[in-house]
């Protein structure tokens, strides 16, 4: 005798598979951590530009000490002053830097002016809302320096509002940004 199975209910198939909801949820938690991913890549990008800024400023400052060094009887003498000067102002005030002794010898101080047209041009183009100023603290020989470049920084969400007690930039200062500065001071003697 053989029995039938076709009056018996069948037994339904086990589902297998994921279903549209499951599908949408893992979707939206993958996406989520792009995003973060992306952000978190978007701010370390700032990260490093603010640390090629201070690197900048180290060299330009570094730049400017080595040719008082090669120059050390116009340091002596105070040729390499500058006043507080923004590079929005130096580079609407002179166009081009300075090639007066790029090929012929000059004198001491003539010496001076060029090494400092050359910085000052490189500094207003390295950094973003730049100043600086070349203050001679200690007059005579031996002569020490004190130079100090500063910086605007739009890495941040501080809002420096133009013409700010503690801003050196005027009016071209507005936006977002903070104001970094590096300084370093050098004695040069004639000895």
């Amino acid at each position: 005798m053989v029995f039938s199975n076709l009056n018996c209910p069948r037994a339904r198939p086990v589902a297998r598979g994921f279903s549209m909801i499951e599908v949408l949820v893992t979707l939206m938690i993958i996406s989520l951590a792009l995003l973060g991913t992306a952000g978190l890549q978007a701010y370390a990008m700032r990260l490093t530009q603010g640390g090629q800024f201070r690197t900048q400023a180290v060299f330009l400052v570094a730049d400017l000490v080595e040719r008082m060094e090669a120059n050390k009887s116009g340091a002596v003498v105070g040729a390499y002053v500058v006043a507080n000067i923004t590079g929005i102002d130096f580079l609407a005030a002179s166009n081009a830097p300075s090639t007066a002794c790029a090929t012929a010898p000059c004198i001491d101080t003539a010496l001076a002016t060029y090494d400092l047209s050359q910085w000052q041009h490189a500094l207003a183009a390295a950094l973003p809302q730049s100043s600086w100023s070349v203050v001679q603290t200690v007059a005579g020989d031996p002569s020490t320096y004190t130079i100090t470049a500063s910086w605007v920084d739009r890495r941040t969400d501080t809002t420096m509002a133009a013409g700010d007690a503690n801003s050196q930039f005027g009016s071209n200062a507005a936006g977002t940004g903070e104001k970094f500065s590096y300084t370093a001071t050098r004695t040069l003697s004639n000895n």
